[in-house]
């Protein structure tokens, strides 16, 4: 008789929610490099462009009331901007100067180890009641070193988790969480927030030349998201999780490495070096009448706020070079540009594709056709009365289905900001609740998509405790993380919201 749960070959059939995850991977797979992608959709705005130029449409600037035509890139002015432009769209990108300067400190501290040594010591001296939001909490701050924290903090979770009893392959699974899903939020300010944020202002400026998105302007939101991720993510874990995967049976040997002496003393020096640091920086901002307060007297705005990435600059650089000297990484002033310059060459892939993304951004604008777009998109939802929360609730939703065909965030959002930026900016949300509101979806689905590259990874680490594990193993126990988070981040958002709390400093919903 025929196990009814088989398919006629013999092999296991696949639930519903398999074979779409199924169907994402190969869509997910036809799809070009993001690099070619920004290059194909290029040459596609170029022929739109010359297409609706030939039945003379014109749309109406809302900042300036000035009557525009779609401009032709298939024409003599319009090859003249292609060739005259190209080399200042990639220098003059916003997001390319705010990423490489921010990478300059954070990858400094990547490289001598403070983060890593960081992240381990939050996990292996967490009280063992506290251990599973340790793992969350280190996952969610690992995003300081961009893609390690999904090799460092899974693996280490799981050793940490079967050292105590518990079932390996929830630590994991709260690591890669935390790492994954979380890779949006944080206590610092980070590479993302940079490369967003520069995105946001680079197509907000072609509705209001004035508008700056900084890259604090989403920091009290996630912060508070930190907190959020820890709580959620230990009840996913703990109550969800665990009970599902039982007692772990298997007979792993698996050893921790524990942070050495010279490393707690590298993490002593960096954290009293950072006080210091930080306590300098008071003392320009804080008092009535410091040079980094506004013209007003206060914060927001102000060139603390104007100036935050060099800022944050120094302070990763001082707390690295108090970290790589104590433990012997820094050994000579020729060390620290060293270790930078490896950490650029962990940004080339970055920076090749910001080439091509940025031509597709710049030709968008110079055709018009953003403007037009955005002007009658913003029109059409008006008159169906979706200006609302609601509608910035059906962007997050959008956005966390596109995140599992495109994995790239930066790639993701230089494809939906030229859009979505002005439409909203248009019904008068501000572009920092646009961009939140993008983070959150592109963050929640991050762990379950079959585009992740670190699925692989994060697989090869499970098999090391269940050799029968696989994709479905993996995305059954990913998948309460993605519906829990992206739940409570909406509930959150909307609350958030809709009580007037800024979610940056001076930042709200909606424009002044």
């Amino acid at each position: 008789m025929t196990d009814p749960g088989l398919q006629p070959n013999g092999t296991e059939k696949k639930g519903l929610f398999m074979r779409f995850l199924d169907g994402v991977e190969k869509v997910g797979n036809k799809l070009p490099h993001p690099f070619m992608l920004f290059v194909y959709l290029a040459l596609f705005v170029i022929g739109l462009s010359a297409v609706v130029n030939l039945f003379g449409v014109t749309v109406v600037h809302p900042g300036t009331e000035e009557e525009m035509a779609i401009q032709s890139l298939i024409s003599a002015e319009g090859l003249r901007f292609i060739i005259d432009s190209m080399l200042d769209n990639f220098v003059g990108f916003a997001p390319l100067g705010l990423v490489l300067v921010m990478m300059l400190g954070i990858g400094l501290a990547q490289k001598v180890g403070l983060i890593q040594a960081f992240m381990r010591k939050s996990i292996l001296n967490a009280p063992p009641a506290l251990v599973t939001y340790a793992v969350l909490f280190a996952g969610v701050i690992g995003n300081l070193a961009s893609d390690a924290a999904f090799i460092i903090v899974p693996p280490l979770a799981a050793m940490v988790f079967y050292g105590l009893g518990r079932h390996p392959l929830a630590g994991l699974a709260a690591g890669f969480a935390g790492a994954g899903a979380g890779f949006t939020a944080n206590v610092f300010i980070a590479g993302t927030d940079a490369l967003l944020s520069g995105i946001s202002t680079e197509v907000a400026q072609t509705i209001d030349p004035n508008i700056v998105v900084t890259p604090v302007d989403n920091w009290f939101f996630m912060i508070f998201s930190v907190l959020m991720l820890m709580v959620v993510g230990a009840f996913v874990t703990e109550k969800i999780i665990e009970p599902k995967l039982g007692n772990y049976e298997g007979d792993a040997e698996r050893s921790l490495e524990k942070v050495t002496d010279e490393e707690n003393r590298g993490l002593r020096n960096a954290m009293i070096a950072g006080l210091v640091y930080i306590g300098l920086i008071a003392l320009v901002v804080l008092p009535a009448g410091a040079p980094l307060r506004g013209e007003d007297g206060g914060i927001v705005p102000s060139p603390f706020l104007s100036g935050i990435i060099p800022i944050i600059l120094f302070f990763f650089i001082t707390v690295a070079v108090a970290y790589g000297l104590t433990v012997g990484k820094i050994k000579g002033t020729s060390d620290i540009p060293n270790y930078m310059a490896e950490s650029m060459k962990d940004m080339s892939a970055y920076i090749v594709l910001i080439f091509a993304a940025a031509q597709f951004i710049a030709y968008f604008n110079w055709s018009n056709l953003g403007i037009w777009i955005a002007v009658n998109s913003a029109q059409f939802l008006q008159e169906a009365n979706l200006t609302g929360v609601g509608v910035i609730v059906g962007f997050t939703l959008l956005t966390a289905v596109l995140n599992l065909f495109i994995f790239s965030g930066s790639a993701q959002w230089a494809l939906m900001a030229p859009i979505f930026i002005p439409m909203f900016m248009l019904l008068n949300y501000d572009p920092a609740i646009v961009q939140l509101a993008y983070r959150l979806g592109d963050s929640s689905t991050n762990i379950i998509t079959p585009l992740n590259p670190y699925m692989l990874v994060v697989l090869a680490f499970m098999r090391e405790y269940d050799k029968k594990a696989g994709f479905g193993t993996l995305f059954s126990i990913m998948l309460p993380y993605t519906i829990f988070f992206l739940a409570f981040w909406i509930v959150i958002f909307v609350v958030w919201t809709m009580i007037g709390i800024p979610i940056g400093p001076g930042v709200e919903m909606f424009l002044n």
